[in-house]
């Protein structure tokens, strides 16, 4: 499925930041697409602006990539900074494994590697915490690519952690999360990674290319009813949208 930029007109959209030049949002982005949401993609390491606003976006969400939330580039630092925005208006956000580094650090968190340097880099488990289970179902496993992870910072819930990186999914607010693994990968992007990354697989606790197709066929339908139900939750329909601020009020 081919993404391109949001055209003009009254159709709500969803921002979507990328960090590579042929990144692509995925399976997140298909399903925003059926919501009938349009994508506003912009990559601000390639010069794309960020808004000051959202009240031009019903939400967005911030990918992953290579890099870390702790380097130095420009571009890392305002993504970092711009998360204020939809923070500050309760508007529907998503970090997705950097994206949700960047939240982490936007609230005076730490990101760092795992003590013994190991990766997650393939399936791997996840629980929910109390908090997480009375959500909505969660998958056993989720598809990992990182070897950096978050803590969990002042202001934020935990809602799933894993034995290797405990912190996997949390919740800041009434309408912004950040999670771990990725729900976005489909079968196109999962040959892409493994093989224009395969030296990745070498690092220690990464699984073996075989062991990622093989876990996605078990634990991929248990991802997609995860990430179907997330999205009700997070954001609903561009004819129905999920109204954060309005349930806080109400509350």
């Amino acid at each position: 499925m081919r993404f391109e930029r949001a055209p003009a007109g009254n159709c709500p959209k969803v921002l979507i930041v990328l960090h590579q030049e042929a990144s692509s949002p995925g399976r997140v982005g298909m399903e925003l697409v059926k919501r009938g949401f349009t994508l506003d993609i912009r990559k601000p390491r390639f010069g794309d602006t960020l808004p000051d606003t959202m009240a031009g976006h019903a939400g967005a969400v911030i990918f992953g990539g290579p890099m870390s939330a702790n380097d130095p580039d420009a571009f890392v630092h305002k993504e970092i900074d711009w998360i204020k925005v939809p923070l500050k208006e309760e508007k529907p956000f998503l970090g997705i494994c950097l994206g949700a580094q960047m939240m982490v650090r936007h609230l005076g968190g730490t990101v760092a590697g795992h003590r013994d340097e190991l990766v997650e880099i393939g399936y791997y488990p996840l629980s929910p915490t109390s908090t997480g289970k009375t959500m909505m179902d969660w998958p056993k496993k989720v598809y990992q690519w990182h070897r950096e992870g978050f803590d969990c910072p002042g202001g934020a819930e935990l809602l799933a952690s894993g034995p290797t990186y405990p912190n996997q999914a949390i919740r800041v607010g009434p309408a912004a999360y950040g999670i771990q693994f990725h729900p976005e990968l489909t079968h196109q992007m999962m040959v892409k990674w493994t093989t224009k990354a395969a030296p990745r697989m070498e690092l220690p606790g990464a699984q073996q290319r075989r062991d990622h197709f093989a876990g996605r066929f078990i634990h991929d339908p248990a991802v997609r009813k995860w990430l179907d139900d997330f999205l009700d939750l997070w954001i609903g329909t561009a004819q129905a949208p999920v109204m954060h601020a309005q349930m806080r009020a109400a509350e």
